[in-house]
């Protein structure tokens, strides 16, 4: 009798309970209609973050860094991962590759890919910012030769590309070289025209490409402002890997070419 009375005075009280849990759950669930646009929200903010302070992925359009890195008008150029981190701790040293916006006079013939449309515009320069449309600059990337206070030239009957007098690596370079080089005016060692002497200013880095005669680096814009150098302001972050495609996949090296 006991066991039978404690039974009947609790089952109600449980149920009413339950009943009013579950009336409190169904209370605070989320509606999809608020839920999923916060969901992309947060998903959009998380990639923004990403790209703005940790990296991103960018496409190789030219051959201008052949062979390290692969593009070409037309072709399926390579994906490059390229990292921000580490310039946070330590600053860009001659033969990292990384990418970089231009100067003015690395812009010259650079033309906006944004709608003339108000609204279109409007929503390319959204999407740049979480990654789903490319950002409205002249992105570069080319291999840091010089930083700045150092000299660099490369003159006739020089062995290679020098700084501060010496010869730096270049056998990342493609060889034999793409154009033919004129031996009045350049030699294979510069890959190209013969340059310098350019005293590198200070937080300002000399450029150049890996496919010297098919390369407009900073050689050609001698005559600007940063005597064709880049200001470490510029710079977007060191390339570390190609990712695609899977038959390129693999690290980008970073050697000492002033060892």
């Amino acid at each position: 009798m006991t066991d039978s009375s404690s039974a009947s005075e609790s089952t109600p009280e449980n149920s009413g309970r339950n009943g009013d849990v579950g009336k409190k759950k169904a209370a605070r669930q989320t509606p999809w209609y608020i839920e999923i646009p916060v969901v992309v929200v947060l998903t959009l903010l998380v990639v923004f973050l990403l790209q703005t302070f940790v990296g991103r992925l960018y496409m190789i359009p030219s051959g201008s860094m052949e062979p390290t890195l692969h593009g070409c008008e037309g072709c399926t150029g390579d994906r490059i991962l390229v990292e921000k981190v580490s310039y946070y701790f330590e600053d860009p040293e001659p033969g990292d590759v990384v990418v970089f916006e231009g100067t003015d006079s690395w812009n010259v013939n650079f033309t906006t890919q944004r709608s003339d449309n108000t609204v279109i515009r409007g929503l390319q320069n959204l999407g740049s910012y979480v990654g789903l449309v490319a950002p409205d600059e002249n992105d570069l990337v080319k291999r840091i030769i010089a930083t700045g206070g150092q000299t660099v030239s490369c003159q006739e009957g020089d062995p290679g590309v020098m700084v501060d007098g010496s010869v730096v690596d270049s056998s990342f370079t493609l060889q034999p070289a793409q154009y033919p080089i004129d031996p009045r005016s350049g030699s294979e060692a510069c890959g190209g025209e013969f340059f310098g002497p350019i005293t590198v200013p200070e937080a300002n880095f000399f450029m150049m490409g890996d496919n010297r005669t098919n390369s407009a680096d900073s050689r050609y814009h001698l005559g600007d402002q940063y005597q064709g150098t880049i200001p470490e302001d510029n710079i977007k972050g060191k390339v570390r890997a190609v990712v695609l495609p899977l038959s390129r996949i693999g690290g980008v090296s970073d050697p000492d070419i002033q060892e």
